[in-house]
């Protein structure tokens, strides 16, 4: 392993992320909300460890390996959480713990949503759009956007690019170099961006709130400006407008660009994995919006409809947002839509949960084995749009799924032996695991009731979620230290 080269890349990602506190302090200025201070000294701060730990290691040329990749995710991630909440410490509004403020940083660059803090409205402008920010980059992955940068100082990409991206289609690339590879992908994310900020702007929103809305939307994540979230608009337009980007932004990026590039847009629909994800979150939309109708408490059929659609998709997509307070939905609703979480969207989306593709080929794989019993001799290869899926990729399916379920079992139970209540335990983990925010019970809101330790816990499940399980885990194996 080479340790030199690793302590390179981390140095030059760190000085590279103290970049992202400059925007806040231009938006303190611009709405003289007095936390431009704490934005300055973390941009320095961060700046001044990145340099130390760069210049030491700065001749070294060695390309990453695989392993070496690894190392540096992994390692990023966690630094880059606990450089993110060095701003939420030093701001005088919100008065946080550091462990509160490294959970709301993770949530964020995790796009997981869940948050610790409350009042939100009273909260610094700085500040609210500090936490949407964050969520943003870490949508398409930091580490991509560093891809698309580090080439031009001598750093190569590929390593960095399969190591983010784990999963069925990681060895897939749009074009033959990885940086530009990236930096479509960076130009695709950035026009969905701000299609969605000005849908917002059009659906009623002011400029700050569509910014910031359209940040949260198209990474999945979930923070709002507001304790209500959506729900504190109470606008149709504008939810409709969230229900699409929600919809985008849990498609394949791959897709988009293939799709932009060619000019067919029908390749949506021959695409197999997007047309079931669009099948389930139809699915899911109408199961609910049919329960809630049978229930009866609406009056209003086309707000239940609205509603129903809107927290379906949500949900499902694992973005979080909410209009309404779908934990006090009727019967086995509320649960349902935790376990459509577990689903999520498209691999190489902004997404979370186990993805599409992989619920797909387990289904598939579910069918085989029965029709195996009944025809134990027959040869019946698994087919994804015509094409057979090699053993190895079913196999690797099979393998994080088990992992996905084992760590989930592990982590549910130190929420409960903490002292948590088997709901709200059960959906906290799915919900920060699944990278989705909300759950049900005393999470429902907000994780503000939680202990130290129960919030760390969460913190290693939205990192799991992020890093799709392998990424992390394959460093406390024996096989990863061996030479």
């Amino acid at each position: 392993m080479s340790f030199a080269a690793i302590q390179r890349i981390l140095g030059l990602l760190l000085m590279v992320f103290s970049l992202t506190m400059l925007p806040p302090v231009g938006v303190s200025y611009l709405y003289r909300d007095g936390s431009h201070g704490a934005f300055l000294t973390a941009f320095l701060v961060l700046l001044a460890i990145g340099t130390l730990v760069w210049y030491p290691a700065r001749r070294d040329r060695r390309d990453l390996r695989l392993r070496d990749a690894f190392m540096v995710v992994a390692l990023f991630w966690v630094v880059l959480g606990t450089a993110g909440a060095l701003p939420l410490v030093i701001s005088p509004k919100p008065v946080v713990s550091v462990t509160d403020a490294i959970f709301e940083s993770i949530s964020g660059l995790t796009t997981t949503g869940a948050t610790v803090l409350t009042g939100l409205e009273q909260l610094p402008r700085s500040i609210l759009y500090y936490r949407q920010q964050m969520q943003w980059l870490g949508g398409m992955g930091i580490v991509i956007l560093a891809v698309a940068l580090l080439p031009m100082l001598g750093v190569g990409g590929m390593s960095l690019y399969k190591a983010e991206t784990p999963g069925p289609v990681k060895d897939s690339k749009l074009t033959p170099r990885v940086t530009q590879t990236a930096q479509m992908l960076w130009v695709v994310y950035l026009t969905i961006t701000v299609a969605c900020a000005g849908g917002y702007f059009l659906a009623g929103m002011d400029w700050f709130d569509a910014i910031g809305h359209a940040f949260s939307t198209v990474s999945i994540g979930g923070f709002s400006h507001y304790d209500a979230s959506l729900g504190h608009y109470d606008n149709p337009a504008i939810e409709a407008v969230a229900i699409l980007f929600m919809l985008i932004g849990a498609t394949n990026f791959a897709l988009h660009f293939t799709a932009w590039r060619s000019g067919r847009f029908g390749a949506y629909f021959s695409d197999p994995e997007c047309v079931a994800f669009l099948k389930f979150m139809a699915t899911i939309s109408l199961i609910t919006v049919a329960y809630l109708l049978i229930d009866g408490d609406y009056e209003d059929t086309l707000e239940l409809a609205m509603d129903g659609t809107f927290q379906a998709i949500s949900v499902g997509t694992t973005s979080g947002f909410t209009t309404s307070h779908y934990h006090h939905w009727p019967g086995a609703l509320p649960v349902l839509l935790i376990f459509a979480s577990f689903v999520g969207g498209c691999a190489g989306s902004t997404a979370g949960g186990m993805k599409v593709i992989r619920a797909l080929l387990l289904m598939k794989q579910g069918r085989r084995e029965v029709f195996r019993l009944v025809h134990p001799n027959a040869m019946m290869p698994i087919r994804i749009g015509g094409r057979a899926v090699p053993a190895r990729v079913v196999d690797a399916v099979w393998g994080f799924f088990a992992v996905y379920v084992g760590s989930f079992a592990v982590l549910l139970l130190l929420l409960m032996v903490a002292g948590l209540d088997q709901v709200s335990a059960f959906s906290a983990i799915a919900a920060t695991l699944n990278n989705l925010g909300p759950g049900l019970g005393e999470v429902a809101q907000n994780y503000a009731s939680l202990n130290a330790f129960e919030k760390w816990v969460c913190v290693l499940a939205m990192l799991l979620g992020r890093l799709e399980i392998f990424t992390l885990l394959i460093l406390l194996t024996a096989t990863y230290w061996q030479k």
